[in-house]
């Protein structure tokens, strides 16, 4: 990250100090007083700290950029989350919804149950009666039986 301010030989600013030591060599007249006073180290000094801000600027500019790539990210995310709460609000409605209706058939099923209980308690009732009369019918069928054999027998 800080490689290029980093001083080795051969690398971006040995080299540019190897540059400003040969524009203060050309534009001065007197090297040994620029480099007594140490005026080209600080022009270096403030060159590597100028590339320096600029490099924190740019990292600035980058957090920033990557702070409001977040922050979308985060609101598209709080987005679908609300999406899928919503989904999920209708989706416990519906089985709200279906459980009413389950309990709603259920009670009618015990209705129609007891109905039917009911009906079979009506139909064992008739049977009875119906054992009852066909009991009836049998003994007066019996008895004119009888009647009729004993008006044979004395007519015979």
């Amino acid at each position: 990250m800080f490689d290029r301010f980093k001083e080795e030989d051969g690398g971006e600013m040995t080299q540019e100090r190897k540059d400003l030591n040969t524009e203060e060599s050309v534009g001065t007249t007197t090297p040994e007083s620029s480099s007594q006073i140490g005026i080209g180290e600080l022009m270096g000094k403030r060159a590597k700290l100028e590339e320096a801000i600029d490099y924190v600027g740019l990292m600035i500019k980058n957090l920033r950029d990557k702070r409001t790539l977040l922050e979308k990210d985060i609101e598209d995310e709080s987005v679908d989350i609300k999406n899928l709460k919503e989904k999920l609000q209708k989706v416990s409605q519906y089985i709200d919804e279906e459980n009413k209706g389950i309990q709603e058939l259920a009670s009618k099923r015990q209705q129609v149950e007891n109905e039917a209980d009911e009906v079979g308690s009506i139909i064992n009732s008739l049977r009875e009666k119906l054992s009852g009369v066909d009991r009836v019918i049998d003994d007066e069928g019996s008895r004119i039986k009888r009647i009729k054999e004993s008006r044979d027998s004395i007519n015979e």
